[in-house]
Formats: C-alpha cells, structure tokens, sequence
C-alpha cells in the first residue's frame, strides 16, 4: 500500500511539472515579463508560458490536486469542472488524478468558448467595464488543441467531456448531475457570476470552489462576493497564493 501511495505521487509530480513545465523552462509570452523563464513566476503563476499547459504556476496547480485527491479520500460525490481552461492544463491534471486513484465513476467537464474571453457588457456587468481580457488572442486556444494537450499525456478518453461555447450558452443547459471540484477561472464578472448561478447548486456538501483570480481581477472578486451574499454563503475563503482562493461548501 505504502509503495502505491509513493508511486501515485510519483506520477502526479511528475504530472505537474510537465504541465507547467518546469522542466523544460520555456519562456513567457506575456506583454510584462522579460522574454527569459522566470521560475519564480512559473512557481507563482505570474506569467504567461509560451508552451506549458498551464499558467496558474505550482501552488495553485498543487491545490487543485490536493482538494481532487481530497474529495476521492473522503467519498464526496461527484465530478470535476473547471470553467475556463485556457490550454487544459488544470483539467489535465483533474483527469491525472483520477487515473492515479482508478476512479471511473467521474467525469472532467472542461468549460471554455476556446476563442478568447468574451467582450464586455457593462449595462448588464458594469463591473467589467473596460475590462480587457478578449482583447488577447493569447488566451484563446481552440479545442483541437486542447484535446490533443490531453491526447500527449494519455489522458483523454469518455471520463473528459468538453462543453464549446460562452457559458452563458453552454452552462444553463449543460448534463452535469453532480460536482464535487467546482473551478472557476473565468476571470471576469460575466463569466464567473455565470459559473456560479449554473453550477453551485450542483456542488455537494463538502465539495470545493477554487477561484483561480480571486486576488488578481476586481471584477472576479467582486462576483464571488456578490454571490456569497446573495446565497447567505459563509464557508471560510482560504487563500492559495495571493491570486487563488477556495472554501469548502458545508451545507447543501
């Protein structure tokens, strides 16, 4: 038993720095870093990495595993999501978790329009006023390539489910029964008040939100709070690095 456990662990580290690849160190493509990786970054997730899977750094990837491990130990029901999943990585890792454990019983819903963020609607969210996130053709990624990301590690097969489109299209009808993984990384207003409204009450007791930009977009910020108050939700908002967050829901 004791050498199972250490050979899971093997594989999901492995898992992890392959996703992020620190590895291989190749270099950031975003408008603010230096050309050069940055492996402080990489850890902390503050760049944006010209071929990794994944740009929410090593302790936000290391608290999505855990919380998936987690749920698996202690019997909550029910699947993965992430809403908004850029090149898939978090997702990759969900489905690498499973595998490690042998679970057949859960899917991972990978959410995303695979085209960008969507523009602004202020009249409806004037918190996202001039936000700016569909403006970078960076994050737009199609599924063909996402599932092929998936393809690279053995890890896509009928356990990984794709919902295409804007959540707001996608989400209200989409044929998810149960959660016990609810992560939202949507990074605006829209998208992440959309997740919520859609997808919460599908989380079961003791399951987990993890907000990828709790600490780094307002307009995400402000949407889980908004959220919380409306629903009389006071489970305690855990920070993860300085951007991520998560709570624990405790009752139905």
């Amino acid at each position: 038993m004791d050498q199972l456990k250490e050979n899971r662990a093997l594989y999901l580290d492995l898992l992890q720095k392959c996703i992020l690849n620190i590895i291989y160190e190749d270099p950031s493509m975003d408008p603010w870093s230096s050309k050069q990786f940055d492996i402080n970054k990489r850890l902390n997730g503050l760049d944006w990495p010209s071929r990794a899977h994944s740009m929410i750094g090593m302790m936000r990837m290391s608290n999505l595993r855990q919380l998936c491990e987690l749920v698996i130990q202690n019997n909550v029901p029910g699947d993965f999501i992430e809403t908004g999943v850029w090149r898939g990585g978090g997702c990759i890792m969900m489905r690498g978790v499973l595998k490690s454990y042998g679970v057949r019983d859960r899917n991972v819903w990978v959410a995303d329009s695979f085209e960008g963020l969507p523009e602004p609607d202020p009249e409806k969210y004037p918190d996202d006023a001039g936000d700016r996130h569909h403006t970078f053709a960076e994050l737009a990624v199609s599924m063909e390539d996402v599932q092929e990301n998936f393809r690279k590690y053995d890890l896509l097969d009928d356990q990984v489910r794709f919902l295409k489109g804007f959540f707001k299209d996608t989400l209200p009808g989409a044929p998810i029964k149960s959660l016990a993984i609810l992560r939202l990384d949507g990074d605006m207003y829209e998208s992440t008040i959309q997740a919520l409204e859609c997808l919460y009450d599908k989380l079961n007791e003791g399951g987990f939100v993890i907000v990828d930009d709790f600490g780094a977009v307002q307009g995400c910020k402000k949407a889980i709070l908004d959220f919380r108050e409306q629903r009389d939700i006071f489970d305690p908002i855990y920070n993860i690095d300085g951007i991520g967050a998560y709570w624990q829901k405790t009752r139905g």
